[in-house]
């Protein structure tokens, strides 16, 4: 999940260091020591209740102690024994005090040798998503089926083996950063929302929660990896590099799902909005007629990247270029030439989704452009829908994930499980500099750093959330070291693409081949 573009726009928000993001957090699950001259660095307690901290009995919405079941997957071929556990980590300020409990889901297989077993750690994006979208749409042991239009909202939330698990070769991390999934802040007050709904706190609290679970779980000589999906593509790069710098950990590799790495291009007047969406916007065209795979759409890159670009920079002042431009566009997507002309082939992801299926009074998803739904308000001027590629998932994923937890994991917090929590995007804070947010200097940087470090950027054509083609160029930019050591793989599908068999096979493939290399 990712933040909408427009909500990006309204509050004009960019990239900018806080003092709070790096000065916030001391350590997790246990509170800074004092120190003397002659006292050693603190070390671990053990006990999540040690150190001073306030009982359970005080704090009645703590979360419970951590619970952790033996589990069984039968799958075709195989069968799996991993130890499962649903538990939290606990976060502490410079001063010792609590600051938010961090939930997260665990699978280790057993008999696994710990010091070469490879262990990776996931979350999904927004802000304020929580890990279930990758969890139980295509990594994690049990999956809800994710069936784009046959998929509702009153749909069964029963989960199934998943054949697709990546248990096989990798244990698995799933973390929900503060606010979502079960996570929660324990300190009251506006200070410590602003500490972790910030980029860069963010990312500082992501990263301390992955070296404490290491600790904690004695996995610090283990192979380590990163994944995130969506806004995880600015969080990912920027974790690495923070796990490298300020925790003394180094990452084998970072795996980005439909990653958003640069604000950039989509604010703003930027021309490149238009070059980054084009492929897409055919791409569903296309879809409609058949099959679609990225190889069909070397020509629109070629001609969003040449002929398309260079008639944009000429601007509406030049009426024989605009008219071309318009024109093509209306020959590819589809979309009425009139239509078309009047934007002066400029499509925004909102205007495309109804103008591509407006005679039919549907929309396009936003995640899968591919989807399509009514238009609640076909004959309004104004646009007035939600995401028909989106919005139907929520319910059974917030069922299937609370069940599982539940049920399986035995681990019941109280409160509500929250899959997409819009609260924290509205209260997001990107900053207030000159340059919006973006994670591109973080991967040069850990590809620097780390010649052994690897990448897999992988995309959904008809994601219209973040567009393949947009992360293409940004990558393009790479240095030969760097754009070496980066694979770039695009699937049919959506923002999820992975709600596709073959797309999932195939994402676990490519991942599978990179921890196993």
């Amino acid at each position: 999940m990712v933040t909408s573009l427009p909500a990006l726009r309204r509050t004009g928000m960019v990239l900018a260091v806080s003092a709070i993001a790096f000065a916030g957090f001391a350590r997790a699950d246990d509170p800074p020591q004092p120190r003397s001259e002659t006292a050693a660095p603190a070390g671990q307690k053990g006990g999540r209740g040690s150190g001073g901290q306030n009982s359970s009995a005080s704090e009645p919405h703590r979360l419970p102690p951590d619970s952790t079941t033996r589990q069984t997957l039968d799958l075709p071929g195989r069968s799996l024994n991993f130890a499962a556990t649903a538990g939290s980590i606990r976060v502490f300020d410079g001063k010792g005090e609590p600051l938010a409990d961090i939930a997260y889901t665990s699978y280790e297989l057993d008999g696994a040798d710990r010091a070469t077993r490879p262990v990776t750690f996931l979350f999904n994006g927004g802000p304020g998503a929580s890990s279930a979208w990758l969890q139980f749409g295509a990594v994690g042991p049990w999956r809800l089926p994710l069936d784009g239009e046959a998929l509702s909202p009153s749909a069964s939330p029963e989960v199934k083996p998943n054949a697709e698990t990546w248990l096989d070769f990798t244990d698995l991390v799933f973390i929900d950063p503060v606010s979502t999934g079960y996570s929660r802040f324990v300190a009251s007050g506006e200070d410590a929302r602003k500490s972790f709904y910030s980029v860069d706190g963010d990312v500082n609290s992501i990263a301390l929660v992955i070296r404490r679970w290491l600790e904690k779980h004695d996995r610090l000589v283990s192979p380590k990896y990163v994944a995130g999906e969506s806004y995880g593509g600015i969080r990912g790069p920027k974790v690495v590099r923070q796990l490298q710098l300020q925790h003394g950990v180094g990452v084998r590799g970072l795996i980005l799902v439909s990653p958003l790495l640069d604000f950039r291009e989509f604010t703003g007047t930027s021309l490149l909005q238009y070059v980054a969406t084009l492929p897409s916007y055919v791409a569903v065209a296309r879809e409609a007629r058949g099959p679609v795979k990225r190889a069909d759409l070397a020509d629109v890159e070629a001609y969003a990247r040449g002929e398309f670009l260079a008639d944009l920079v000429k601007g509406e002042a030049d009426k024989e270029a605009t008219t071309r431009l318009a024109d093509k566009v209306a020959e590819l997507t589809g979309i009425d030439q009139a239509v078309s002309r009047r934007l002066a082939g400029r499509f925004d992801v909102g205007e495309f989704r109804r103008a591509f299926d407006r005679k039919n009074g549907k929309v396009t998803g936003r995640y899968d452009g591919s989807v399509r739904g009514f238009d609640p308000y076909p004959d309004s001027g104004n646009s007035r829908f939600g995401d028909p590629s989106g919005d139907a998932l929520q319910a059974p994923l917030t069922s299937a994930a609370v069940d599982v937890l539940t049920r399986k994991l035995n681990w019941r917090p109280d409160g509500s499980y929250e899959v997409l929590n819009g609260n924290v995007e509205g209260n997001w804070d990107f900053g207030r500099g000159i340059n919006p947010p973006q994670s591109v200097s973080d991967l040069r940087q850990i590809l620097a750093t780390d010649a052994r470090l690897n990448v897999l950027v992988t995309h959904g054509l008809f994601d219209l959330a973040t567009p393949y083609f947009g992360t293409k160029r940004v990558l393009d930019q790479l240095p030969a070291f760097a754009n070496q050591r980066v694979k770039f793989v695009v699937y049919p599908g959506g923002h999820m693409f992975y709600s596709r068999d073959g797309s999932r096979q195939a994402l676990r493939g490519e991942v599978e081949a990179l921890i196993r290399e």
